[in-house]
């Protein structure tokens, strides 16, 4: 088996900016409230202080194949790079000020809590399962298989405005790093 988190990224095609995150730079996020993996229920509307988001297409699982072509999709291959990643600097993030790290998919709860428990994430992911946040934000997304998925974005909030946006991501494992940088130039 491939280990997930050591990807070359130079063999996938890469995601080009296609304007469609343009428009959420000091948007104020809609208030939709979003099941989280730890059981609680987040509104990212009313989230104070400054908040860290990314959206991610969706984790695979070691017994379950990805769907045909995954790779072949610019952008799509490295969620579980880019949790790890989320997952790796989540201190250094709160270091930065950074109150709360989520992660963002239209994955079910359940199935992004096998994720959750997997890598060992010390902050909740939330599902957008029926793309209500998606479709009030209008965030980017792609169809493959029969499912709606987000394309990869990172969004830094501040007491419910978007402060930054990071689109397109990639390679993923350095998102976290990215916005840690941005975040050393505001202080």
């Amino acid at each position: 088996m491939t280990n997930l988190t050591q990807v070359e990224w130079s063999k996938l095609p890469s995601p080009e900016d296609d304007g469609r995150a343009a428009h959420l730079t000091g948007a104020k996020m809609a208030s939709v409230p979003l099941v989280a993996t730890d059981g609680s229920v987040v509104d990212l509307a009313g989230v104070s202080g400054l908040t860290v988001v990314y959206a991610y297409p969706m984790t695979g699982r070691p017994d379950t194949p990805l769907p045909d072509g995954w790779d072949d999709i610019p952008g799509a291959r490295g969620c579980t790079p880019q949790s790890c990643a989320f997952r790796d600097h989540h201190a250094e993030l709160s270091s930065f000020g950074v109150s709360q790290v989520y992660g963002l998919s239209t994955q079910t709860s359940g199935y992004q809590r096998e994720a959750v428990e997997r890598l060992h994430l010390p902050f909740a992911l939330l599902s957008d399962e029926n793309l209500a946040l998606a479709s009030a934000m209008r965030l980017p997304t792609f169809d493959v298989d029969g499912l709606s998925l987000l394309k990869r974005l990172t969004l830094v909030i501040r007491d419910g405005v978007i402060a930054e946006v990071f689109y397109p991501v990639f390679p993923p494992d350095r998102n976290a790093a990215d916005v840690m940088n941005w975040l050393s130039r505001q202080l």
